[in-house]
């Protein structure tokens, strides 16, 4: 599948064998190309009776870039009242390659003045510190939402989401994929605050998808808390 147009396909409903022409639909890549998950021809849809995460997600690669993402699983609903779920091509493996990140030496001079936190005593407070850190960071104009445009979207700036979670529960594995997709419909970087944490596997799925994760305490200072936070602390935006 290219990443500059979509295929379509007949796709015939095993329920009541009506048929229906199906064209995926198209999302942009982090690089600005169109991009949809590659159909396979001459795939069985299956009728979807239950829902999990890891099969509401395909592997998808960009022709234009070569950057390779999970995507929304392809479905098609039936007028008999069928949910299918499209095939799709598989995605051969990438090559290994070396780590690309680098920690900073404990002795590497720092690259920008210390951060100056500013005290969480609400939830709006822990907003401004996450904004007044991004600032630090080196994004530009973040803006905070006085009501979110889009769910958990907390600031914004040029190429940039972010969400803030003051409460009391780790962040979910749920939470960290919803921003992800936030910030890919924006082709934007996605950011995640938390003063509570993250689960297991919002973890393991942040570290899949290069989502930098921060906890704050109440002192507002963020800290990193894997890779891709690191990476940003060390290079910026």
């Amino acid at each position: 599948m290219s990443g500059l147009g979509r295929e379509t396909l007949v796709v015939r409903c095993p329920m009541c064998r009506r048929e229906h022409r199906y064209a995926a639909t198209t999302y942009p890549c982090p690089c600005g190309a169109p991009l949809a998950p590659p159909l396979q021809r001459g795939g069985a849809p299956e009728p979807i009776t239950h829902r999990t995460w890891t099969e509401d997600w395909v592997v998808v690669r960009c022709d234009a870039c070569g950057r390779q993402d999970q995507w929304p699983q392809p479905e098609l609903g039936c007028s008999c009242g069928t949910v299918l779920r499209i095939p799709v091509r598989p995605v051969p493996a990438p090559p290994a390659r070396p780590p690309v990140h680098i920690p900073v030496p404990p002795t590497a001079a720092p690259p920008r003045p210390a951060f100056r936190p500013v005290t969480i005593r609400t939830a709006r407070d822990a907003v401004t510190a996450a904004a007044l850190y991004l600032k630090w960071l080196g994004f530009r104009e973040v803006l905070q939402s006085e009501a979110r445009p889009a769910p958990g979207i907390d600031l914004r700036g040029p190429g940039l989401v972010a969400q803030v979670d003051p409460t009391t529960r780790p962040a979910s594995l749920r939470a960290v994929e919803c921003l992800w997709l936030n910030a890919l419909s924006s082709s934007a970087a996605g950011v995640y605050f938390s003063l509570a944490g993250y689960t297991k596997d919002a973890r393991a799925r942040a570290d899949e998808l290069s989502i930098p994760l921060f906890v704050m305490d109440l002192t507002g200072a963020p800290q990193p808390v894997n890779d891709a936070a690191d990476e940003l602390v060390a290079t910026g935006p």
